[in-house]
């Protein structure tokens, strides 16, 4: 009886021993995925509320441009209307959004309405140009994890505690505003992620649950588009659990 006698290559050899590791490995990765939110998504929203005609905004402007490029977080302008009377009607700006702002200030009940305001997920507010003081608001991130799929034009939404409203919002990536008059009257200011509208795409009570997207970027002027996980109501924001863009 004859036995043959099978030679083995040292990279087989490695090969074989390193199998089980690198399976062990990819499942760990795989699980690890799992657990994550889908899609990172931002930590945190701030909300600038500026304005074309107001002559301590331009800094802040600079501010929510480069909060834009961060990752971690959704930075959206709200352009509000009420200084449009000093001769200069803001072009980006709307009086539902000057209600927004003034609905955060009653439900705080301190009455902070101010330019330039930013408000941090829907909670603290500090001035805008103030990089440091706004990085201070980030505390805790959102708490329920959101995921757009635009492909597909569905929003999903995880579980968590209580209920809110998830919302379109649907902005201008970049407008550049030659300004004739008013304080910022001569100058050419570019402003990013100014909000166009916002679009109520249904109640979460909770549960995980998915929605239909809508026309992104639907609103007059907007060529973009994010969703917010929002408490409270139109009328009366209250804290944001969470978000995608």
């Amino acid at each position: 009886m004859s036995r043959r006698l099978v030679a083995f290559s040292p990279a087989h050899v490695l090969k074989a021993l390193l199998a089980p590791s690198m399976t062990a490995l990819l499942a760990l990765a795989l699980a690890m995925a799992a657990v994550q939110p889908a899609s990172a998504g931002p930590r945190h929203v701030v909300e600038l509320f500026t304005s074309q005609g107001c002559s301590s905004c331009p800094p802040a402007d600079v501010v929510l441009r480069q909060l834009a490029g961060d990752g971690d977080v959704l930075a959206l302008g709200f352009h509000v209307d009420y200084w449009d009377r000093l001769g200069w009607k803001d072009t980006l700006g709307s009086p539902a959004f000057s209600a927004r702002q003034r609905a955060y200030a009653i439900r705080r009940g301190d009455g902070g309405v101010y330019t330039p305001q930013a408000v941090v997920d829907g909670g603290g507010h500090a001035v805008g140009s103030s990089s440091r003081a706004v990085a201070g608001l980030m505390k805790a991130p959102l708490p329920v994890a959101v995921t757009l799929d635009r492909g597909a034009g569905q929003v999903g939404v995880g579980g968590g505690e209580g209920e809110a409203t998830l919302w379109r919002v649907d902005y201008t990536r970049s407008a550049t505003v030659p300004i004739a008059r008013g304080e910022n009257g001569g100058h050419t200011i570019t402003y990013v992620n100014a909000v166009r509208g916002l679009t109520a795409l249904g109640r979460w009570d909770g549960r995980p649950a998915r929605f239909a997207l809508g026309d992104c970027g639907a609103a007059p002027g907007a060529d973009a588009c994010a969703v917010i996980l929002q408490a409270g109501s139109e009328g009366q924001p209250g804290v944001i659990l969470g978000a995608a863009d």
